[in-house]
Parts: structure tokens; sequence; C-alpha cells
């Protein structure tokens, strides 16, 4: 029995959850189980009220807000409980359309793909301004190289995870997690594709961007974060061996002058030397570290996988 859940992360939504829900499938061509999971990150409106009394057949309730990435992988934790071959997620204020979610589903289950995100006509998209649209480019070109992946909409939301890859998936950044899970899913081998999606009419505006300098900034960070937890070793060698051979560069520089007489006029670069050196060896060193740290890491995360694969209420 193929099982299909869909998802949707939920903070103070009880005005635009009740539109959502009423687009939801309850059959979709390819699965024989459709069930809906609300995840309620400490509402305090009627979010679960309305959630409840429109048929929702499981609800996730945090203790409090905790953001939208805690709220995504809570609702991760309990499909892969509950049994969920296919996970797909999307957002309570009805901005993806719920009739492109056989599209969505259809590379998982021809085997095409394990995470496939919905891709929006961002150029149609009027209350899209063009800052935000140039954004949505820019992060999605850079998490693209990040990555080594092709989707070209990095920040959507609405997605479809098969259960290979939800058990493998882990997310660290307190924000969103729509640019991790990419990069992550492209640093553990994880298939990712993505098809054209349409959107509904706007609601309400994002939570998530309340300022431009925000949103790169913090998007700045994730990227940046979850790159060197996966590649430690190359980012901390990079940076040593560039502190390192410049170190070395401007001491040849020193002993240049010095075996030619002038060396007392240049004793500011032998101390920066020794300083870019230093550092630049303690850095090498540290990649070095940080390797070793990320074979315990992957050997966590196996376990994890296999935990989590082992859910009570697997058929």
């Amino acid at each position: 029995m193929m099982k299909l859940i869909i998802q949707i992360p939920c903070y103070n939504e009880e005005k635009t959850l009740e539109t959502t829900l009423s687009a939801l499938p309850r059959e979709v061509p390819g699965v024989d189980i459709v069930e809906w999971l609300v995840i309620d990150d400490g509402s305090k409106d009627r979010t679960v009220e309305v959630a409840k009394a429109h048929g929702v057949d499981r609800v996730v309730s945090l203790p409090r807000n905790q953001g939208l990435a805690k709220a995504f992988m809570a609702g991760l934790e309990a499909s892969l409980m509950a049994g969920a071959d296919i996970i797909v997620n999307t957002d309570a204020d009805n901005q993806y359309c719920a009739d492109s979610i056989p599209d969505l589903i259809r590379p998982i289950l021809e085997a095409k793909a394990e995470m496939v995100v919905g891709a929006r006509p961002i150029e149609q998209i009027e209350h899209f301004s063009f800052s935000k649209k140039l954004l949505q480019r820019l992060g999605s070109w850079t998490v693209r190289l990040a990555s080594n992946t092709d989707i070209p909409d990095a920040p959507s939301g609405f997605r479809a995870i098969s259960r290979e890859a939800a058990c493998k998936l882990n997310v660290f950044n307190n924000y969103t997690y729509t640019l991790e899970t990419i990069i992550q899913a492209g640093q553990k081998n994880i298939s990712v594709t993505w098809v054209p999606i349409r959107t509904n009419e706007h609601l309400r505006p994002s939570r998530l961007v309340k300022s431009i300098f925000s949103y790169v900034r913090r998007s700045v960070f994730t990227i940046l974060r979850i790159f060197v937890v996966y590649n430690p070793f190359r980012f901390f060698i990079i940076i040593g061996s560039v502190l390192f051979i410049l170190g070395a560069l401007i001491g040849v520089r020193f002993l240049w002058y010095f075996l030619s007489g002038q060396g007392g006029g240049h004793i500011q670069s032998l101390i920066l030397a020794s300083i870019f050196i230093g550092i630049g060896f303690q850095t090498i060193m540290v990649a070095f570290i940080a390797d070793l740290l990320s074979v315990n890491r992957r050997l966590l995360e196996e376990l994890q996988y296999k935990s989590r694969d082992r859910g009570p209420n697997r058929d």
C-alpha cells in the first residue's frame, strides 16, 4: 500500500488554513492512501480547531513556536512514524496550487528522483517585487553551485520527498529548511529534480522575508554553514593553504631583502609572514580534525537513518 502524507507547517494560520485544506486532494493517482498532517508550531489562535474541523488526519503540536525549520522536521518525523512512503510539504497560506501534487510526486513514483521541488513561475508572480525576484534568482543560483543540482526555485517550500530521502535529512538552521535541504541532498547523493507548478492568489505577506537584508544575511549564513558541515576538510584546507602560501611569499620577499643587505628595514614583513604561516598551519590542522569529526557525524546519521526507517507504524 502506497501512502502519501501531505504536511502543512502552521503558525497562527486560522484565516488561511481553511482555504488551503479545501483544495487538498484525498485521492492522487499512483498512491493508495492520502492523509493530511498539520504541524501546529505553537499557534495562539484557532489553527488546531480549524484543522480538526476540516478533516485533518493528524495534528502534531509543538509546545511553543520553534520556527518553520523545526516544524518541517517535526512533520517529517511524524510522517515517517505514520508509515508515509511519500511526503508532500506545502504552505498554509495556500500559495501553492494543490492540483500540482500529482505532477510533484510523479518523478518519485517513477523512481526518477527522491526529492522533487515545485518551481514557481517567479517572473509571473505579480506581488513579488523586482528586488525579491532578483534575490530569488541569485539565491537559487548560489544553491545550485553549493549543491550541484539544477533547482531553479530553491526557496520553494512545495516539495515531495520519498521515505528514503526523508530518513536521511536533517535541518540545523532554525530559520528555514528550503535551502539547507537542497544543499544537503546534493551532498548526500539524494537525487533531486524539479517540476513546474502553479501558484494561487496571494492571501497574506510572507512571514519569512521580513526584509531583504535580513533574508540575504540569514540565507548566506545557512548556505555557508551547511557547506562547512558537509565539506569541512575542503573549506578549512583552502583557507589554511591560502594563508600559508601568502605567508610563505611574504617570507620569501623578506629573505630576498635580507640577502641583499636590506633586511633591517623589512622586519614587519617577517612578523607578518610568521603570523600568516602560523595561522595557515593551524587552520590546515583544523581541516584534518574537522574531517575526522565528519566521519563520526556520518556514522551517527547512518544510525539515525536506520532508526527512522524502522517506524513502529511502518507496514
